[in-house]
């Protein structure tokens, strides 16, 4: 999501400063400038926003539903921590705007379309630690923008199940479909899919979110909470089957039932983006997998 941001931002002219922390820069330009630091670390966040006229918070300590089912609370001291530093180094360093991308975990079961307001604070419970990490988040930007004398604007996205370019391929960390694709790629015989395969999602390209969050920074000038969404559903069984498709490999599909999975259904409603920001994705899942399995081929693996 950041590198893919990154390469937008000075697509549209701006110098930017970006934060890498373990990983190393996927994309070099004269305007970036990359500085390595810890978000968790007070004095690293001032360092990373003096000077800048407004944040995209997309860092946050993430993982696939294997980690989330083990060790639930992974993601809740590491993330609570950096997104309070980074919107109070913000704040004090005069910053005009802060993005903050929240996640569809805060939504509750439903077999509906859900819209911003639908955020009633029930969760799936599998997703529990997660969701209320990032309601506490949100609850965070609310403050800054709205209870205080002098506050600093801050719009939250909400994005659908993104992937795409630069996405994170890595088996114990990656999200459904990257770790699909990967495993088809490398054909793998027989393709091993966790869950039943029958999960409904909103897949969202990566470069349609860019352009969500670029919209959502720049018609907005209050406080507000939008979904970044697709529109579109599918199940995790039709996008592998448009994955073997574009890859033309016939192969034996292993559903396996017992191990973790995402939430069963989650359908997002965008006409808030729509309305607001003019926004509407346009690239479909195909069209996506094929960019994605073509990046892949051509940046990880030497032998396509």
């Amino acid at each position: 999501m950041g590198t893919n941001l990154v390469k937008k931002l000075v697509s549209l002219g701006a110098n930017v400063r970006a934060t890498c922390h373990h990983e190393n820069k996927q994309f070099r330009h004269d305007n970036v400038r990359y500085v390595r630091a810890n978000l968790t670390n007070k004095e690293n966040c001032w360092n990373v926003v003096r000077g800048m006229d407004y944040v995209f918070m997309c860092a946050a300590n993430t993982s696939g539903a294997g980690v989330m089912a083990s060790t639930p609370l992974a993601h809740v001291t590491p993330n609570v921590l950096m997104n309070t530093l980074m919107l109070d180094a913000a704040y004090l360093e005069g910053v005009k705007k802060f993005l903050f991308i929240s996640t569809t975990t805060v939504y509750p079961p439903s077999d509906e379309p859900l819209k911003e307001e639908d955020a009633t604070g029930e969760l799936f419970e599998n997703y529990f630690c997660v969701g209320k990490m990032k309601l506490f988040s949100e609850d965070l930007c609310r403050m800054y923008a709205t209870k205080i004398k002098e506050p600093m604007p801050v719009v939250v996205v909400r994005p659908a199940n993104c992937f795409g370019v630069h996405d994170d391929f890595e088996w114990e960390t990656s999200h459904v479909l990257p770790a699909i694709m990967r495993r088809v790629i490398e054909r793998q015989d027989p393709i091993e899919v966790w869950g039943d395969g029958n999960d409904i999602k909103d897949f969202l390209y990566i470069e349609d979110l860019v352009e969500g969050l670029i919209l959502a920074m720049e018609k907005t000038d209050q406080f507000d909470i939008i979904n970044i969404v697709s529109g579109r559903s599918h199940t995790i069984r039709e996008a592998l089957s448009i994955i073997l498709e574009i890859e033309g490999y016939d192969v034996d599909v292993v559903y396996d039932a017992s191990k973790p999975t995402m939430i069963p259904k989650r359908l997002m409603d965008g006409s808030k983006a729509k309305k607001l920001l003019g926004f509407e994705a346009k690239t479909s899942l195909r069209d996506g997998l094929e960019k994605t399995i073509k990046w892949y081929k051509e940046e990880r693996l030497n032998c396509f």
